[in-house]
């Protein structure tokens, strides 16, 4: 039986009673908190594995939420966020990404789903096997070490959230190829991706603003107009 520790903040106390029996049931540990400040508090008091957050909150939102978590020392910062939202319009679940987030779920969602989705994040961010058996990838002033799951740019530590991490390091391990959006999220999340799922672009675009020098001009992560993204094997 799993020993996964997971923290839910979601003001909906009856969906929160359901979602947290669901979850225990299938064998995790399941904290709930009921408003954001709350769920911060409970996450410097222990670390989860995961948080399942929602978008709206009584007192602070979600993307506020996802803010403050980035924002704590390290390694509690990079821990997995997994997004509650109702709306409808992509832009929320866009600026989720952008806040940190490393996946988004919306309501109405069955339970079945979100531990899949739980499952998914907390798979990538579980070492499991890759083709390639190095650990650490060295592009310049780049140093990208899985075992550690850290990356850094000439000694400076590169903030990213496990999900970017691993977008980061399909990537590396294929640089110098370039990569569709499909193949890289099916590489990452072992499924294709969704009609109209712009998420990759907002999780690159995270990526290059910790890695490269200047972000709109990046020399690290280049994209190929119609095709998708590579990493470039010399840089510096």
């Amino acid at each position: 039986m799993s020993t996964t520790t997971l923290l839910l903040i979601e003001d909906d106390q009856r969906l929160a009673d359901m979602v947290s029996q669901y979850l225990q049931q299938s064998g995790y540990v399941c904290h709930h908190a009921n408003t954001g400040l709350a769920g911060i508090a409970a996450i410097q008091q222990f670390t989860p594995d995961l948080v399942v957050l929602d978008l709206m909150l009584p007192d602070i939102d979600g993307l506020e939420v996802c803010r403050r978590i980035r924002a704590l020392p390290q390694p509690t910062n990079r821990l997995p966020v997994l997004m509650l939202t109702a709306k409808g319009d992509p832009m929320d679940r866009i600026i989720g990404l952008e806040m940190g987030a490393d996946d988004y779920l919306p309501k109405p969602f069955e339970p079945r789903e979100l531990q899949a989705r739980i499952k998914a994040i907390l798979r990538r961010g579980g070492g499991t096997a890759t083709t390639n058996q190095t650990s650490q990838l060295q592009f310049g002033s780049l140093s990208i070490d899985k075992d550690s799951r850290t990356v850094s740019v000439a000694g400076q530590v590169a903030e990213l959230t496990s999900h970017q991490f691993d977008l980061l390091w399909v990537l590396a391990e294929r640089a110098g190829r370039v990569l569709s959006r499909d193949q890289i999220m099916e590489l990452v999340r072992g499924k294709e991706l969704e009609a109209f799922d712009r998420s990759i672009d907002v999780h690159m675009g995270r990526i290059r603003s910790a890695i490269e020098k200047d972000p709109k001009n990046p020399q690290r992560i280049l994209t190929v107009r119609g095709v998708g993204y590579v990493l470039a094997r010399q840089q510096d």
